[in-house]
């Protein structure tokens, strides 16, 4: 069985003015390769620090951007070759939840006329959109009743609740969801990854889930991706990710994670140096400037992307 959503090469470069006075531009890669696969119905988590091109990514599967070089395929279907009338009945079929649910509402426009414009754009039936409002808002743990309110009238988590809400409304099949608890308390945090996880049983849905924090990823995802300055250092089972990392940035990762145990102690591996700029990448290996373990061959060599044991791939020199 194919997967629902196959990544190959993926690329996205962006030309930037040196300066304000200057003509001079330098590109810079902020998604520098990527191939990875989505299967229907599974959580694939993307984690980096901030600038590791995660968003970017997302956003390019969703062709809110195009990408440099690469393609994305969808259910079979190369999104990257399709023009903008050809995508758009495509579109219906993944949608977004964004990570600010402040400025992804528009202000403007009341809850119910919100989540009924992408039933607009998709021709539903006019006399059955009132009711898929009032279906969703209860899907997403809102009283109808509340329809008829602007954003500025609910909290952060609920407004996030109604963004999920407009993503749900056409039935789609995946969803790709940009950091969507990050702006929230911790408290609601984990009401809107439960939502996400009984939504995605409800309705067989599929996530792209992007996140900078290894614990929210660790509830929510089946497999984990770890990104670095535009490319996939690591990619396997979060269960075996967990227990086991194999690249160093992972393990860095993990190792900042707090242990809600007061007792427990965790060895912090702690990263010299700042995160590289992706307009002037390192030679090699593109973590050698902050890698404990890194030697010669890192400076010089990019290392292979390589499956090291069943369903776990890395790209590290230290794994032959």
């Amino acid at each position: 069985m194919s997967p629902l959503v196959e990544v190959k090469n993926l690329k996205k470069h962006f030309t930037v003015n040196k300066g304000m006075f200057t003509k001079k531009t330098e590109i810079v890669k902020a998604v520098d390769g990527l191939s990875f696969t989505i299967e229907k119905g599974e959580t694939l988590g993307l984690v980096g620090e901030s600038g590791c091109g995660k968003s970017t990514t997302g956003r390019m599967i969703m062709r809110l951007i195009d990408p440099t070089e690469g393609q994305v395929f969808f259910n079979g279907n190369d999104l990257t070759v399709l023009s903008d009338e050809q995508l758009r009945p495509l579109r219906k079929e993944f949608q977004m939840v964004f990570q600010d649910p402040y400025a992804s509402l528009n202000p403007r426009m009341k809850v119910s006329e919100i989540i009924e414009e992408p039933l607009i754009v998709h021709n539903f039936p006019k006399e059955e959109r009132k009711q898929r409002v009032e279906e969703l808002l209860h899907v997403v743990g809102l009283n109808a009743a509340l329809a008829d309110r602007y954003p500025h009238e609910f909290s952060g988590g609920q407004r996030q609740r109604i963004g999920i809400a407009r993503a749900l409304a056409v039935n789609p099949q995946l969803i790709v969801a940009d950091e969507p608890v990050s702006a929230l308390d911790v408290s609601i945090q984990s009401q809107i990854l439960n939502l996400l996880k009984d939504l995605q049983s409800q309705f067989d849905l599929t996530y792209l889930f992007i996140s900078h924090d290894l614990s929210v990823v660790e509830h929510i995802s089946d497999r984990v991706g770890v990104m670095y300055l535009g490319r996939i250092v690591e990619l396997s089972d979060k269960e075996s990710l967990y227990k086991e990392p194999l690249h160093p940035y992972t393990k860095a990762l993990l190792s900042a994670v707090p242990i809600p145990n007061p007792r427990a102690v965790r060895e912090r591996m702690i990263l010299k140096g700042d995160i590289p700029s992706p307009a002037n990448p390192p030679s090699g290996c593109t973590f050698h400037t902050r890698c404990p373990f890194a030697t010669e061959e890192c400076k010089t060599t990019v290392p292979e992307w390589k499956m090291v044991s069943e369903n776990r791939y890395v790209a590290c020199h230290l794994y032959r």
